[in-house]
């Protein structure tokens, strides 16, 4: 998967975190991420990788954010690999 597609899948969990306020109260004390830098950061690869890295830590979580969002189990994580930090090859 390119940066792109996992951009796309990235933004996916973001929406469905966005929309689920539990979820995104527990990735802000995860991840000390606040509102305000979540907002403006939405775009930035390495703010996405930690949006898919806050899911693929939780596998009950992750599956329900793909039931919900309508997205293959296994998309998270080959999104993942795509961006920075991922282990995808246009990050060695």
């Amino acid at each position: 998967m390119n940066e792109e597609q996992a951009k796309i899948v990235a933004l996916q969990a973001l929406t469905y975190l966005a929309g689920n306020p539990s979820a995104l109260q527990r990735f802000f004390d995860l991840s000390g991420v606040d509102g305000t830098d979540l907002r403006l950061r939405a775009d930035d690869p390495a703010m996405l990788a930690g949006v898919l890295d806050f899911f693929l830590g939780n596998e009950a979580q992750l599956l329900e954010m793909c039931q919900a969002m309508d997205m293959a189990g296994d998309a998270p994580g080959r999104a993942r690999r795509g961006l920075p930090g991922g282990n995808g090859d246009e990050w060695s």
